[in-house]
């Protein structure tokens, strides 16, 4: 059975690969196609309803300990939309954005780990290690 700290050693591992020496503004752009991949891929087995009620959890808890975090809002049919805080990114903390970011993964797969039984874990695990940063595959060819 998975739990948080799986969740946690995976995002971990992905950020470690995926956002090394990025932007801040970059790695929101990383942070947002993960998130709208999660809801993706989530969405056709948990209908939108339970989706909006776990991304407002999630987001309620990520800005009680992420105050940057308050402005971002779960939206129908668009998932988790982050519009505000792309506005003053550069302004953040390095740290305090990674730590941001790797808190709503970690507790978006652990809230929907343990509303499924763990039975989308794989799934999202996979759709997440697909985002990289428009590029990447370039980058690392050249």
């Amino acid at each position: 059975m998975t739990d948080e700290s799986d969740h946690a050693a995976f995002v971990n591992a992905w950020l470690e690969r995926s956002t090394k020496s990025l932007s801040p503004s970059l790695r929101l752009e990383l942070f947002e196609a993960s998130l709208g991949a999660l809801w993706s891929s989530a969405q056709l087995t948990l209908g939108d309803v339970t989706l909006m009620a776990i991304g407002d959890r999630v987001l309620h808890n990520a800005a009680e300990k992420y105050p940057f975090f308050a402005g971002l809002k779960v939206e129908e049919n668009r998932g988790i939309q982050s519009q505000d805080l792309r506005e003053r990114v550069s302004s953040l903390d390095d740290a305090e954005l990674d730590a941001g970011i790797r808190f709503v993964l970690v507790e978006f797969l652990t809230v929907i780990g343990n509303l499924t039984a763990e039975l989308l874990t794989s799934d999202l695990h996979a759709e997440l290690s697909k985002v990289v940063r428009r590029g990447a595959t370039e980058d690392r060819t050249s």
